[in-house]
């Protein structure tokens, strides 16, 4: 349960072939990272836990759910509580349904390490949020590390 000063969210590392799938966020200004890329995901409804909240998050914004997803690692800062899942995208970007946001897009290493993507629907370049940018370095360090260490 959060604390009654924090938020609790469900977000997912979507990941296939060495890319991330990434959510642009809608421009609004009484929303978290307005305008930004984000991982899926959102906040826990009352008496929900984490893994039901993704779950119901992943089919509610791109209309899948991996087969396989996994608890990754909760992340928790001053605002809010991120419990983050892993799973790999089965089906090609064109099933993919966008419910909720502008875009969505697979990021690369690249992009991510830079901390922007350009998005094919707004036609300009988005920051990636903060937070979401360095659940994925770590990631994709913890990838580097074990690659480097079998």
């Amino acid at each position: 349960m959060a604390t009654p000063n924090k938020l609790e969210v469900a977000i997912a590392i979507l990941y296939r072939d060495e890319q991330f799938l990434l959510q642009l966020r809608d421009d609004l200004p009484n929303i978290l990272y307005p305008g930004q890329w984000t991982l899926f995901g959102g906040h826990l409804e009352p008496d929900e836990v984490a893994s039901t909240a993704i779950r119901r998050e992943l089919q509610e914004e791109i209309g899948h759910v991996p087969a396989h997803l996994l608890n990754y690692e909760t992340y928790e800062d001053e605002r809010v509580i991120r419990h983050v899942y892993l799973g790999e995208v089965e089906v090609p970007l064109e099933q993919l349904h966008l419910g909720e946001g502008q875009d969505m897009a697979f990021a690369t290493v690249e992009d991510i390490i830079r901390g922007d993507r350009h998005s094919a629907k707004t036609e300009q370049i988005h920051a990636i949020g903060v937070p979401h940018q360095r659940i994925l370095l770590g990631y994709i360090n913890k990838q580097e590390q074990s690659s480097l260490n079998p």
